[in-house]
């Protein structure tokens, strides 16, 4: 069995998609970025079969897993149950040396296992070990999510570690501490560790969960039915078990005289990066994208250049890859891309969108619509509701988008999709409703 060597960690590159060419007195310029990550090799396979991995042969990792323990976990009683099976199978696909712990959250985060501010390091013995002591799990008490995310930080940086990440279940709202806890908790905890949350049921509030993963570069989902979860959390694990470069943020240098507008992740999420930026020397700076395994991922940047005369060329940014370090030093992982701007007098050339940033801006403004349209419509204005959520059906069917398309079904009677003509249902399902907010984010990719 082959060790993690350099020619096993994943190798980086960045395309660049763009229309260059801007009309005389024109500044804005638009471009889709795609950041793929391929040939991380040892880890697919210790992914399907973590128990013939040797310790070590991945990279180093720290996983704790965060169970909702509060009163209502045991209405029905099925659901502690199922969030206990749904524990023990991510701890089944914990690969051998990964070092891991179980939190029980209620208005105060408790230790489960192993306990004594330490982690336990995944073999035969412990797993067991953990699986029994989640027979222990019972329901009873509130909630204070800000109390759990800061006991997993303290275990999480207790081990000398590449890779921390959190897997977070909830099933109700987060009503023991103020929303100003538990946004302090993960200000706190931001590039520390990832996190992934799951509303369990339908009595959570769908903006804390999607919050948390955002603010922890995860990924947020529902599992309307407890019966789902042990299926979910495999697979939550398994991607976390797939992860092989932590820490990856994109540094985008501009020239004087630009500013830049925003930088958004638009695939396979929509996620607002503009205001996470950290400065990182004379008009460069860095925006977090978490841990990666084999992936790709879609960023939408878009800068303000200074109008130029026809026939001049400029380069409008410059992207490339880094790990930043602690002690202030970098790892540049040597993939990067260039932004550039032309202006010319043909018109053609000056006025064509590039397919990837009109796809994306569609995507990103299909997000938007939806969660206007769910608040507007608890809001009780079902007319602006109605107006929103039928853009929303026409962008998903012009877009392709058939996931979303299938959601905006469930809220909305769809008359005419090409003209985005719906009308509201009189009876929504509520989780319906959530899962459709939940995933609002979730985009297609443009077929390159």
């Amino acid at each position: 069995m082959a060790n993690l060597s350099k020619s096993n960690v994943p190798r980086f590159s960045v395309d660049v998609y763009q229309n260059e060419y801007l009309p005389e007195g024109a500044g804005q310029v638009d471009a889709v970025v795609t950041v793929t990550a391929t040939g991380g090799g040892t880890i697919g396979n210790a992914v399907t079969a973590p128990h013939l991995y040797s310790p070590g042969e991945g990279p180093s990792a720290a996983v704790v897993l965060m169970v909702d323990c509060s009163g209502s976990m045991d209405y029905p009683p099925t659901k502690m149950r199922n969030a206990r099976d749904a524990t023990a199978a991510a701890i089944d696909a914990l690969r051998d040396g990964v070092h891991f712990a179980v939190v029980g959250g209620t208005h105060v985060a408790k230790e489960v296992y192993p306990g004594g501010g330490r982690l336990a390091v995944a073999g035969a013995a412990t797993r067991d070990q953990a699986k029994q002591a989640l027979r222990r799990l019972s329901a009873g008490g509130g909630t204070a999510i800000g109390t759990w995310l800061r006991l997993a930080d303290t275990l999480l940086a207790s081990a000398d570690v590449a890779i921390r990440h959190g897997i977070l279940l909830t099933d109700g709202r987060n009503e023991h501490e103020s929303p100003e806890d538990l946004r302090a908790a993960l200000d706190a905890c931001a590039g520390r560790f990832t996190c992934d949350a799951r509303g369990v049921g339908t009595d959570w509030e769908v903006k804390e969960v999607t919050g948390i993963a955002s603010a922890l570069l995860g990924t947020a989902d529902i599992v309307a039915d407890p019966a789902g979860l042990a299926a979910d959390f495999t697979q939550m694990m398994e991607a976390a078990m797939g992860k092989e470069v932590a820490d990856v943020s994109l540094r985008l240098w501009t020239p004087v005289g630009t500013t830049v507008r925003f930088v958004k992740q638009v695939a396979p999420t929509v996620e607002e990066l503009t205001d996470r930026r950290t400065e990182a020397g004379p008009r460069a700076g860095d925006y977090p994208l978490g841990s990666w395994g084999d992936e790709s991922r879609d960023y939408h940047i878009c800068v303000e250049v200074p109008p130029a005369g026809l026939g001049q060329e400029m380069l409008a940014a410059r992207v490339s890859l880094v790990i930043p370090r602690p002690d202030g030093t970098v790892e540049n992982l040597g993939a990067q891309g260039l932004v550039r701007a032309v202006w010319t007098d043909d018109v053609a050339a000056s006025t064509a969108i590039n397919p990837q940033v009109a796809h994306y801006t569609g995507q990103a403004e299909l997000a938007q619509v939806i969660q206007q349209g769910l608040d507007l419509r608890k809001a009780g204005d079902f007319d602006g509701a109605t107006a929103k959520l039928g853009r929303a059906v026409q962008l998903a069917s012009a877009s392709g988008n058939a996931d979303t398309a299938k959601l905006l079904a469930k809220v909305v009677d769809v008359v005419d999709a090409a003209t985005g003509t719906v009308r509201l249902k009189a009876k929504v399902e509520e989780a319906d409703e959530m899962t459709l907010e939940t995933r609002s984010t979730k985009t297609v990719r443009v077929k390159k």
